[in-house]
C-alpha cells in the first residue's frame, strides 16, 4: 500500500502535464454511460459487495483483499481483460475514494483515455434507491 501511495504523491506534486484526465461522475451520468455499455469494475472487497449487492453487469475485481493486502499487476491484467486503454471504463467503491485514486493510477501511469469515478460510491447510489442485485457466489 505504501508503493501505490507513494506514486499517487509523485502524480500529484509532478510538473509533467497529464493528458488523459478522469471524469467523475454522478449518479445520472453514471446511469447513461452504463446504457451506452461502458464497462463497469466494482474495487470493493467481497465482504462489501456481500453487505450491500453490487451493480447488475459490473465485474468485480477486487484491489485490495480483506486484509489490506493488493497486488497491483494482477488486478491490471483483470482490467484490461475488460477494457482496453482507448476504451471508456467506469470505476466503482464505497465512497469514490479508493475507486478515484485507481483511476488517476490508470490514465496517469498506465495510460488509459477515458475513465469515469463515479463520486460517493455505491454508499450514494443504493441512497438514492438504485438497484443492486446480491454479488455471485465467491468460492
Amino acid at each position: 500500500m505504501k508503493n501505490i501511495l507513494a506514486i499517487f504523491i509523485i502524480l500529484q506534486i509532478s510538473p509533467i502535464a497529464i493528458a488523459n484526465e478522469v471524469t467523475h461522475i454522478g449518479n445520472q451520468e453514471f446511469r447513461e454511460l452504463m446504457q451506452q455499455g461502458v464497462a463497469v469494475i466494482d474495487v470493493r472487497t467481497v465482504s462489501e459487495w456481500q453487505k450491500t449487492g453490487v451493480i447488475e453487469g459490473s465485474h468485480l475485481i477486487m484491489f485490495y483483499d480483506e486484509t489490506g493486502k493488493y497486488d497491483l499487476n494482477a488486478w491490471l491484467n483483470e482490467v484490461t481483460k475488460i477494457a482496453k486503454k482507448d476504451e471508456a471504463l467506469i470505476l466503482i467503491c464505497h465512497s469514490g475514494s479508493r475507486s478515484k485514486q485507481l483511476a488517476k493510477y490508470l490514465t496517469s501511469v498506465v495510460g488509459y483515455n477515458e475513465v469515469f469515478n463515479v463520486k460517493r460510491g455505491i454508499a450514494h447510489w443504493i441512497k438514492k434507491k438504485n438497484s443492486v442485485v446480491a454479488p455471485p457466489q465467491v468460492h
